[in-house]
């Protein structure tokens, strides 16, 4: 008897690793068709209707993706639940370049390179996800703040100097939001920064840890002839109580 739920999972899993890399430029595309019509203030109107049907398009592209793989599942709200990211990334579209950033380790699983280690890969995955949503952030910013009235955030330049005191948790305060939806994305903002700050920091934290562990254990390694004896990093001695 042929088990449905097995080949459900795997119809799934080959849909996920086909559509990861499109996702990723889909998510991309978005992005520069968002900048372009924010910050290309003289854009012809056909170039911005152009524009317009990229950023729907690559909408649709995350909505047929999340369809299908809500469909293959067969859990309903049980898939909402444990992929609720995705949920979040299809309903708000400027955490969809963020999709990019699992895109790399799809490509390095695929191609059987080495994996970086863990503190590594949340640097590196940290550092990305700053660029992105600080660069979409602050294209959201700017959108809804430069014609608003009694708004400090004018140029670009002011949007972005905000973002990053916001990401990094500062709040200098000489430039913020005014209008509801710049205040919303800022609460965004503020969480996103919040969170990458304690992964980062926990990951240095964990290297620190490992890092003593390995010198303080380098004496043991020493007497046994520079043969390690199996035991955790930074363990007792085996006469130890």
């Amino acid at each position: 008897m042929i088990d449905e739920s097995r080949i459900d999972e795997s119809r799934k899993a080959r849909w996920e690793n086909r559509a990861e890399v499109p996702l990723a430029v889909a998510s991309m595309l978005f992005l520069a068709a968002y900048a372009v019509r924010v910050l290309a203030h003289g854009l012809p109107a056909p170039w911005r209707h152009v524009c317009l049907a990229v950023a729907l398009a690559a909408w649709a592209v995350f909505a047929v993706d999340y369809a299908v793989r809500w469909r293959l599942s067969g859990r309903r709200l049980g898939f909402v639940r444990k992929h609720w990211l995705d949920t979040v990334i299809l309903l708000l579209p400027l955490l969809r370049p963020l999709r990019f950033v699992r895109t790399y380790e799809t490509i390095q699983r695929r191609h059987a390179r080495p994996r970086l280690a863990l503190h590594a890969r949340v640097a590196l995955y940290s550092g990305l996800s700053v660029l992105l949503l600080g660069f979409a952030g602050a294209l959201a910013v700017y959108h809804q703040e430069h014609g608003a009235p009694g708004a400090t955030i004018r140029g670009f330049g002011d949007a972005v100097w905000w973002t990053c005191a916001t990401l990094a948790t500062v709040g200098y305060g000489d430039v913020a939001p005014v209008t509801p939806v710049g205040r919303l994305v800022a609460v965004g903002l503020m969480g996103c920064g919040l969170a990458l700050l304690g992964a980062v920091t926990g990951s240095f934290s964990s290297w620190l840890l490992q890092v003593f562990a390995r010198e303080g254990d380098a004496p043991t390694r020493e007497r046994n002839g520079g043969q390690d004896d199996g035991r955790p990093p930074g363990s007792d001695s085996p006469g130890a109580s």
